[in-house]
């Protein structure tokens, strides 16, 4: 990638207190000469790096009063040379000062591309920069800290070491193949297991965190499943405490799924408030069968409504589809009946807001339970596939370590060390790299 100056708006855009503009590339020092104008005798060329200097921001058609501080490479952000312009924030504000930059030389920048240079120059991994995603797109605090985590590279240190562990192992094999008169193979290769070993274990310790990482992220998937006319949207609504389904006595009101989403101890659960599973009267109402089916399949947790007012075939029919996923069986509609079901884990009334509390208090102890959520998971589909893929390489190293050729041995670790390079980068295809930094808007 050139070195090449590139400029965008890296606040949201929209009315705000402040707004910032980035220049990074080779000169952005000269480019901020031509438009800023400090309070005082000094001149920009004069700056010093990572202090903020009050000025006048000088667009093509206004100006404005704000501050301008110079970042020298490479310590910034980039690891190039940085100029930011802290303007008042507004629309036509940051876009005029942008349209000046890019009038004088500089290009705009795309999608991720500050984020990207970084990585580029070695300032974070590409795990790091999918931290900051997770961080910038979480909607709750545990993907926060999540992606935190990710982004201060703890990924990146556990994958780094487990490399070098292996790079030590074929270091051996390669001065066993160049001296096979000194007779240390024999011991060599049991060390080689030794390492294979304690590196596939900690490949099955992340492994083994990606299911909660993921829900951590991307919130907990929870659908709501019954017969028509059990109450699921008025628990749908009571627990997102605003009305977002339609609420009827009319069997088959809901056609189609009705999401919403809340926050229970700072992780984020995802509602799904589903199709009255029974037989359709009619094609458009059998669609929305098969997704609530569908959708049920593929939660993490089921919501079992049955009615106080009783049980019947449809109820249990509902029952059969579900008994074998992990689910919750839930008696609503308690002020208006009193039926008692062996199955049941709670009695609430979404209309009066019994037991809502504790439906709250089940599904997050059925689902998240315990965790740490200061702990270190795996969130990422890629990270997951990467490490699965490391392991099978690793543990076919390992079956054969005692009695493989050395030669043969050695692709197979090398492959395992590469899958794991992909983590950080270091192996990582462009088209990977691409596709990562495309997910970030522009002026990250």
């Amino acid at each position: 990638m050139k070195n090449d100056n590139v400029a965008a708006i890296s606040t949201a855009m929209g009315a705000a207190g402040v707004a910032v503009i980035r220049i990074s590339g080779d000169s952005p020092l000269e480019l901020a000469e031509k438009m800023f104008k400090p309070v005082g005798k000094r001149a920009v060329k004069d700056f010093e790096p990572n202090k903020m200097y009050a000025g006048e921001i000088i667009a093509d058609d206004f100006s404005d009063f704000g501050m301008c501080v110079y970042f020298k490479a490479p310590k910034s952000f980039t690891g190039e040379d940085t100029v930011e312009f802290h303007s008042h924030g507004g629309i036509a504000i940051a876009q005029g000062i942008l349209r000046k930059i890019l009038s004088l030389g500089a290009r705009l920048a795309e999608n991720g591309e500050f984020t990207k240079r970084a990585f580029l120059n070695g300032k974070l991994s590409l795990a790091s920069a999918e931290g900051l995603i997770d961080m910038i797109n979480s909607e709750s605090v545990s993907g926060v800290k999540a992606g935190y985590s990710l982004y201060r590279e703890r990924l990146t240190e556990k994958v780094s070491a487990m490399q070098e562990k292996l790079t030590a192992a074929l270091s051996q094999i390669d001065a066993d193949m160049d001296f096979p008169e000194e007779g240390l193979e024999e011991t060599s290769r049991k060390q080689v297991a030794k390492t294979l070993s304690e590196v596939i274990a900690e490949t099955d310790g992340l492994i083994s965190s990606f299911r909660t990482g993921r829900r951590l992220v991307a919130g907990v998937k929870i659908a709501i499943c019954g017969k028509p006319n059990v109450g699921k949207s008025s628990i749908l609504n009571a627990l997102l405490d605003y009305d977002k389904a339609i609420v009827s006595d009319i069997a088959g009101t809901t056609r189609d799924v009705v999401e919403g989403s809340i926050d229970i101890n700072d992780v984020k659960f995802n509602l799904y408030d589903t199709a009255g599973i029974r037989t359709a009267e009619n094609d458009i109402e059998n669609l929305g069968v098969k997704l609530s089916e569908k959708t049920a399949k593929t939660s993490d947790l089921i919501v079992f409504v049955i009615s106080a007012a009783g049980v019947g075939e449809e109820d249990e029919k509902v029952y059969e589809i579900i008994k074998d996923t992990p689910h919750i069986t839930v008696v609503n509609k308690i002020d208006a009946g009193n039926y008692k079901d062996s199955r049941a884990d709670l009695y609430i009334s979404s209309k009066t807001g019994e037991g809502l509390d504790c439906l709250r208090r089940i599904i997050y102890d059925k689902t998240v339970g315990k965790v740490d959520l200061n702990g270190d998971f795996l969130c990422e589909e890629r990270h997951f596939t990467a490490l699965k893929n490391a392991r099978d390489k690793l543990a076919a190293a390992r079956s054969a370590a005692l009695d493989t050729p050395l030669d043969i041995l050695s692709v197979d670790i090398l492959a395992g060390w590469q899958y794991l390079g992909e983590i950080s980068g270091k192996t990582a295809s462009e088209d990977i790299i691409d596709d990562i930094f495309s997910r970030f808007c522009v002026g990250k």
